[in-house]
């Protein structure tokens, strides 16, 4: 009985252990910090990728065929461009290939262009991780 009573509790303890694994959370810190080369990876568990917007700008500036500037969006739709929420339907667009060869690749993440601003998207929930507002203009 012992041994059944014991097994239940580190079974029990291994499943919650799981549960609360840490995941990347778009919601917590800024995420600025440096980048080196075109290929990152998702850095941090608890804070994810390091998006470092100079560098960015840079890529951009030495890739203008690759990408033009959208209209710029209405305030209210702009408001809604946030970390930690979810991406409004329909408003994003996907980058030329040729862009996204350049940007830092995050696993779990991609690139996306709205209006002005380039933002970076968790792929399975759709949240936002990071706005750059106006790098596209």
């Amino acid at each position: 009985m012992k041994t059944k009573s014991l097994l239940v509790v580190a079974l029990g303890a291994a499943l919650v252990g799981t549960c609360l694994s840490p995941q990347a959370d778009p919601g917590k810190g800024k995420g600025h910090g440096e980048q080196h080369g075109h290929q990152g990876n998702a850095g941090d568990s608890q804070a994810g990728p390091s998006i470092d917007p100079g560098g960015i700008r840079g890529i951009l500036e030495g890739n203008r065929g690759y990408w033009s500037p959208g209209p710029s969006l209405p305030p209210g739709i702009q408001k809604k461009l946030a970390r930690g929420k979810p991406l409004p339907p329909g408003i994003a667009k996907k980058l030329d290939g040729r862009l996204l060869g350049h940007l830092p690749r995050y696993d779990g993440y991609e690139w996306q262009q709205a209006g002005t601003d380039l933002i970076l998207v968790t792929i399975a929930t759709g949240v936002i991780y990071e706005v750059l507002h106006g790098i596209l203009d």
